[in-house]
C-alpha cells in the first residue's frame, strides 16, 4: 500500500470516527428552533417583502450579539459588501485591496462599484491578510498624492482594504488597522463567514469604517439568503438603509428617489428564519466547538496533516473546518478528496485563487506565494453544528 493510499484512508478512518458511517454534508443549516413558528407568523401576517416586523427585530438582534451599533439587513453578503464599499467611498476608476484568497463575491462586489481589484497575500497563521508582506508592498509600489494612495504603475487611487475572515478565523486586525491608518486606505471587513468569531474580545466586522455578514444557506445560520451590514456610524447606517430600500424618499404615497439605489433590503420572510436561527446561535457555536475538539483529537496522530486551530487572543466561529497539507503530502490533496467523497463524506479544496480566474487575470497584485501554497494544501471537511448530536 502507497504511503499517499494510507493517508487518505487514515483522513476517512478519522472523520468516520467523529461522525459516524455518514453521509455528511459540508455545512447544512440547523433548523430547530422557532423557524416554523415566526415563519407562520410573517405568512399570517401577510407583510412577507420588506417591510416587517422580523426585519427591524432581526436588525437590533443582530446588532445587539455583535456588538455594532448599527446592523443594516440586505438579501446577500455581496450586496451587504457593494454597498459598504460604496459607502467606504469607492469610486470607478479605484482600486481595492482584497485576498486572491477568497470566495469570488468579494472580488464581484469590488466590480460593481467599477472599481479594480487589487490581490494581497494571506499568512498561513490565519489565511487571511499578511500585514507585514503587505506594508512592504505598499510602501515600494505606492506614494502618497493629496493624502491618497496611489499605484504608481496604474496612477489609480487605491481606496479601500478588505480583510476577509477565512472560515471563520479572525486576521490580525490590529495590524490591519494601523496598516490602513499609514497609508490613508478605508477598512471593510468581510465577516461574511465568521458570524460568532472574536478578535481580543471584540466581534469581527464592528473594527472598520464597515463590516458585512453572510446569511446563505451554508453559513452558521441562514435566512435562507440574506447578509447584513454593520457599523458604528450612524449615518452610514442611516444611508446603507437609504440605498439598500432603492433610495425613496418617505412620503405617504409618492414615490421619489433622489439617487441611484437598490432593491437589496431583506424580505421579511427570510428575517423571520434569521431571528430564530439567532436565537440558537450560541449553542449552534459551541457545538461547532466541540466538532472542533472531537476533529482535534482525531487528526492528533497523523503524519503529514493538521486541523487548522483559531489563532492566538481570537475565538473563531469554526464555521469551516480545515485540513492544512503539510509539504510532503500536498500531492495527495486530490485523492483525499476523492476519497472522503466517495466514503460520503462531502469535502472540497478551498476556491480558486481570484488572479486565476478568467474575470481577474489582468487584476493588479502582488506577490501570491503563500496563498499559492496554502490552496494546494487547503480541505475543507464536514463542519455543521448538527453533525456530532446526529451520529453520536
Amino acid at each position: 500500500m502507497s504511503n499517499q493510499s494510507l493517508l487518505s484512508e487514515q483522513v476517512v478512518t478519522a472523520i468516520r470516527g467523529v461522525l459516524g458511517p455518514g453521509p455528511a454534508m459540508l455545512h447544512e443549516p440547523s433548523l430547530k428552533g422557532n423557524e416554523w413558528v415566526y415563519l407562520k407568523e410573517c405568512l399570517d401576517s401577510t407583510f412577507v417583502s420588506s417591510v416587517g416586523k422580523f426585519v427591524d427585530r432581526f436588525e437590533v438582534d443582530l446588532a445587539c450579539f455583535t456588538g455594532a451599533k448599527h446592523a443594516v439587513a440586505v438579501v446577500n453578503g455581496t450586496a451587504a459588501l457593494h454597498i459598504a464599499l460604496k459607502l467606504a467611498g469607492v469610486q470607478a476608476g479605484d482600486e481595492v485591496l482584497i485576498p486572491a484568497l477568497t470566495f469570488v463575491a468579494t472580488a464581484n462586489a469590488v466590480t460593481y462599484c467599477a472599481a479594480t481589484p487589487h490581490f494581497f497575500d494571506s499568512e498561513a497563521r490565519t489565511l487571511g491578510v499578511d500585514v507585514a508582506k503587505l506594508r512592504d508592498y505598499l510602501t515600494n509600489f505606492t506614494e502618497q498624492r493629496s493624502n491618497q494612495c496611489v499605484n504608481r504603475a496604474s496612477g489609480r487611487v487605491i481606496r479601500a482594504l478588505v480583510p476577509m475572515h477565512t472560515f471563520g478565523h479572525p486576521v490580525d486586525i490590529d495590524g490591519v488597522l494601523a496598516l490602513a491608518s499609514e497609508f490613508k486606505l478605508a477598512v471593510v471587513e468581510d465577516a461574511a463567514e465568521s458570524l460568532g468569531s472574536t478578535y481580543c474580545g471584540q466581534h469581527t466586522g464592528t473594527f472598520g469604517l464597515l463590516g458585512t455578514l453572510s446569511f446563505n444557506g451554508n453559513k452558521t445560520i441562514t435566512t435562507g439568503g440574506g447578509g447584513a451590514i454593520l457599523t458604528n456610524d450612524a449615518a452610514l447606517a442611516r444611508h446603507a438603509k437609504h440605498l439598500t430600500t432603492t433610495a425613496k424618499l418617505p412620503h405617504a404615497w409618492e414615490y421619489r428617489h433622489d439617487e441611484i439605489g437598490y432593491n437589496y433590503r431583506l424580505p421579511n420572510l427570510n428575517a423571520a428564519l434569521g431571528c430564530a436561527q439567532l436565537e440558537q446561535l450560541p449553542s449552534m457555536l459551541t457545538a461547532k466547538r466541540d466538532l472542533f475538539a472531537r476533529y482535534q483529537s482525531a487528526f492528533a496522530q497523523l503524519t503529514g496533516v493538521t486541523l487548522l486551530a483559531e489563532p492566538a487572543q481570537c475565538q473563531s466561529n469554526y464555521w469551516l473546518q480545515t485540513l492544512l497539507l503539510d509539504d510532503d503530502h500536498a500531492d495527495q490533496r486530490d485523492e483525499i478528496l476523492a476519497a472522503t467523497n466517495a466514503a460520503t463524506y462531502m469535502t472540497r479544496p478551498v476556491w480558486i485563487l481570484m488572479h486565476e480566474l478568467t474575470p481577474f487575470k489582468d487584476s493588479p497584485r502582488m506577490d501570491l506565494s503563500t496563498a499559492q501554497w496554502l490552496s494546494q494544501r487547503l480541505i475543507n471537511i464536514p463542519s455543521s453544528s448538527g453533525l456530532v448530536s446526529t451520529f453520536l
